[in-house]
């Protein structure tokens, strides 16, 4: 346990302490945010600001992470301190893959002067390459029971038995996974420590339910008939407290008024470490419940694009994403950001419930 809280601890520190030092760098090379003009009008006062903070929580969770192994490494006995482990690594692989997909947009932006980044084909086809990547992967290193990181099934608060896919048919989902998170992480981040704010939710949620796999794990005998089949359940709950605490300390920076944003280097990242998350403890289709607020932002824009073009230019919304609706209905964004964060609370709320209440119900 000790690890775990090492790991939220560093992470947190180094985002809280340290941002302000990026936010200095950056200010004095004018590494600032572009502002679409057909957004809301009263995000023009934004420009400027700098961008790209997300390297910060990339460098916050990895450091949290390898600090907190070093640490029990050097103070308890060496059979006693656990290693990195595959999941743990695959799932910083694809969060700092992804951060580096969304550093490359972010840069094209700044050094170009323009709000546009990479072209959407070949950001799509990086993201399709990293994903790729992780989802062979993940169906690779079987520990001593056999177990890979991942699963050939589709899974919701443990995998369905009767979900089973082909190994092409696994690739395609974890993919397909990947994708979806990535983009409505990315979709999400559009008011000041909207997305921020929410994913620290979901990470420490996470870390709860890791922690849980461990403790009911089927490695022990005792566990019981509902035990999880998961590889690296603790290893999982470190990268997930160092993930929310990274979140959590940029959160001080990144609240209205943003001193800096994390851009596509911090949302497609952190999209990625939610795909991960949830394809590694097997449970793909529980992380739509815990993270339902990016979800229901995400339709909005489905929404949105579909209402369009089926009534010949009319709108569902004022504008999609869901957050910029308010905004143009009047409502003050701190209002939205604050609101929106309660929903993620009661989402991820009922998330934890459904988990806690399958493993009670089926003991």
């Amino acid at each position: 346990m000790i690890n775990i809280l090492i790991a939220g601890g560093v992470s947190l520190m180094i985002t809280l302490l340290g941002t302000r030092f990026a936010i200095a760098f950056l200010v004095k090379r004018g590494y600032g945010q572009f502002i679409r003009d057909d957004g809301p009008t009263g995000h023009h006062t934004k420009r400027g600001t700098p961008t790209m903070g997300g390297i910060i929580i990339i460098i916050a969770t990895v450091l949290g992470y390898f600090i907190a192994h070093l640490i029990t490494w050097l103070t308890r006995p060496t059979a006693q301190a656990a290693p990195p482990t595959a999941s743990g690594l695959l799932a910083l692989g694809i969060f700092v893959a992804l951060g580096m997909v969304g550093f490359a947009d972010d840069w094209i932006k700044i050094s170009r002067a323009r709000s546009l980044g990479l072209h959407s084909k070949a950001k799509l086809i990086l993201q399709g390459l990293v994903a790729v990547t992780f989802g062979v992967l993940v169906l690779l290193f079987p520990n001593d029971r056999g177990l890979t990181p991942a699963s050939n099934h589709i899974s919701f608060l443990r995998d369905i038995p009767w979900l089973e896919l082909p190994l092409w048919g696994a690739v395609i989902w974890i993919v397909f996974v990947v994708a979806s998170w990535s983009n409505a992480v990315n979709l999400t981040d559009g008011l000041d420590g909207l997305a921020t704010g929410a994913a620290a939710l979901v990470f420490a949620s996470y870390a709860i339910i890791n922690i849980w796999q461990y403790n009911q794990s089927c490695l022990w005998g005792d566990a019981g008939p509902q035990c999880y089949e998961v590889r690296d359940p603790y290893d999982l709950a470190v990268v997930s407290l160092a993930l929310a605490g990274a979140c959590f300390g940029f959160l001080w920076w990144n609240s209205s008024p943003a001193k800096i944003f994390m851009g596509d280097t911090g949302s497609l990242s952190i999209g990625g470490a939610f795909a991960a998350l949830s394809i590694l403890t097997r449970t793909e289709l529980l992380m739509m419940v815990v993270a339902g607020l990016f979800l229901v932002i995400t339709m909005s824009v489905v929404l949105q694009v579909g209402y369009f073009k089926c009534t010949n230019g009319k709108r569902l919304f004022k504008m999609a994403p869901l957050q910029h609706h308010f905004e143009l209905l009047g409502w003050a964004e701190v209002t939205i950001v604050v609101r929106f964060w309660i929903i993620s609370g009661l989402c991820a709320a009922i998330g934890l419930g459904l988990f806690y209440g399958e493993w009670m119900i089926g003991r």
